[in-house]
């Protein structure tokens, strides 16, 4: 949680995406970076009033990311807390970017479903295919402080911009995108066999790509996976056969930034 009278303004200065359009009611994707442009942290970015705002966290840590979002506070009017864990659950549909506060949850507009945050109860997994399918990363461990926006292709989340102020790794995201710069990308795919998240993927003795979630079902595996695009490229009819462990996989959508 991030709040105080300078919430906004420090949250627009450290974050990727363009937070001061973003209105009370409504949520983003936003991500931080470091330096190198790396992302440390992945979320949904909740504006809950005119200065707090919730950060939903796509993997990683609470409490950590909230001790080394600390150094940047300074004189800034604000306070950072890491709120405890929470359970998440399905929902009906509701317009994306919406926010609806509940008695017991609050509730994300995702459109064709909604994403409940309870502090106690039973949650669900109904969510993760549909968001997979969608192209939201979740990141795992491994990959934290490991990639860059453009491999996990987070301008089609509007969770990194090129044309705003600066903010940390801005001026790699910006050489990155305006040369066509990274070779890595996002696909959702089925995989020929079980895999867990965080997993690498190897052509040979070369790493090639990870996968960053996966959702298994009685009919297939699924998973969202970032892949060298060179890789990507030799796919028969979207069925990529040539990957170490005898891993075939079939590619979905493709996401190129």
């Amino acid at each position: 949680m991030i709040e105080g009278a300078d919430a906004r303004a420090f949250a627009h200065a450290q974050f990727s995406s363009k937070v001061n359009p973003l209105a009370t009611g409504q949520w983003q994707f936003s991500a931080w970076l470091d330096p190198q442009g790396r992302v440390r942290a992945l979320f949904h970015l909740l504006r809950l009033a005119d200065d707090r705002y919730m950060l939903l966290l796509r993997g990683g840590s609470a409490a950590t990311m909230v001790d080394a979002l600390r150094r940047f506070v300074f004189r800034s009017k604000l306070t950072l807390t890491a709120l405890p864990p929470r359970t998440l659950a399905t929902g009906p549909a509701l317009p994306m970017h919406a926010i609806s506060d509940e008695a017991e949850a609050l509730v994300l507009g995702c459109g064709t479903h909604s994403l409940r945050i309870i502090a106690a109860g039973t949650g669900d997994t109904t969510w993760q295919p549909l968001q997979l399918r969608a192209g939201w990363p979740w990141l795992p461990t491994q990959v934290l402080n490991e990639l860059l926006p453009a491999a996990l292709s987070l301008q089609h989340l509007q969770a990194v911009a090129v044309d705003k102020g600066c903010y940390p790794g801005q001026e790699i995201v910006a050489r990155l995108h305006f040369r066509n710069g990274h070779k890595r990308h996002l696909h959702s795919v089925t995989l020929s066999q079980p895999a867990r998240a965080g997993d690498v993927l190897r052509h040979d003795d070369r790493e090639v790509g990870c996968v960053l979630d996966v959702a298994t079902t009685d009919d297939c595996v699924e998973a969202l996976v970032v892949l060298s695009d060179d890789i990507a490229a030799q796919a028969d009819g979207r069925r990529l056969a040539s990957l170490n462990d005898n891993l075939v996989i079939h590619l979905g959508t493709s996401w190129p930034a």
